[in-house]
């Protein structure tokens, strides 16, 4: 065969190759590729998003439910696409860390821009997927800032009450009472800017898996609230200590 045929079509083939390769590995980065693999539940993953301690850095929460594996989180590069194009997502691999001592989790992010992001896991065999979460870390920076009032005189019963902040677009409100050393004693979502611990009258979603206990008059407890928008951007997150 003549040298210069020869080298003609080895570089033919070295092109195709690597033109399959790279269409093969931006396929299989998108979200949808990932779902197209899996049996998916939509919606089923409870999740936000709020402004870190460090600049520009966000804190992607999560809840992981008993027996949940295999936590990984994609996102958009930008703002500007249909957060419901689930091929405009593609999977990194931030660090995921512990709050309330392993009762939520979190991905610590670092994006330059806003952007969409979906956490999932699989659970029952089955891969769960958030809503897609806005994040506004650049626009909307989330206030931390206490707006709230803590009402004793129902002896260990104390009732949580708050306004919003800047922002009034909020549209559920998170509440997590914790013991002295951040262990997790109660999770629930409110309509209402009021909670009472632990009366359920107005909480439309729950995240407590077991009676929590009675407080302690002679004890310390923590109070996390955040303030959560429509599109899973946390608009206000207050943390206090309080005696009941």
């Amino acid at each position: 065969m003549d040298l210069s045929k020869l080298n003609f079509f080895l570089l033919f083939l070295i092109l195709i190759t690597c033109g399959c390769s790279k269409d093969k590995l931006t396929n299989l980065s998108t979200l949808q590729a990932v779902l197209d693999e899996e049996t998916v539940v939509i919606d089923n993953v409870i999740a936000c998003a709020a402004s870190a301690d460090k600049a520009h850095t966000v804190n992607v929460f999560f809840y992981p439910r008993e027996g949940a594996t295999n936590f990984r989180y994609f996102e958009t590069e930008s703002i500007n696409v249909d957060k419901n194009n689930f091929e405009s997502y593609t999977e990194k691999t931030p660090e995921i860390l512990d709050v309330f001592n392993g009762k939520i989790k979190r991905f610590f992010v670092n994006p330059i821009q806003e952007k969409w992001v979906i956490v999932s896991f699989v659970e029952d065999g089955k891969m769960h997927i958030c809503n897609p979460i806005y994040l506004k870390h650049i626009s909307k920076p989330t206030e931390k800032i206490n707006t709230l009032t803590i009402d004793n005189s129902t002896s260990t019963m104390p009732i949580f009450s708050w306004q919003d902040g800047m922002y009034t677009d909020s549209a559920i409100y998170f509440q997590v009472v914790t013991d002295n050393e951040n262990n997790f004693l109660s999770g629930t979502y409110t309509y209402d800017k009021m909670f009472r611990y632990y009366k359920l009258d107005n909480v439309v979603l729950n995240i407590t898996t077991k009676q929590p206990p009675t407080l302690n008059k002679s004890l310390t407890y923590g109070f996390t609230l955040m303030a959560v928008s429509q599109d899973n951007w946390v608009n206000l997150l207050t943390e206090t200590s309080f005696s009941p």
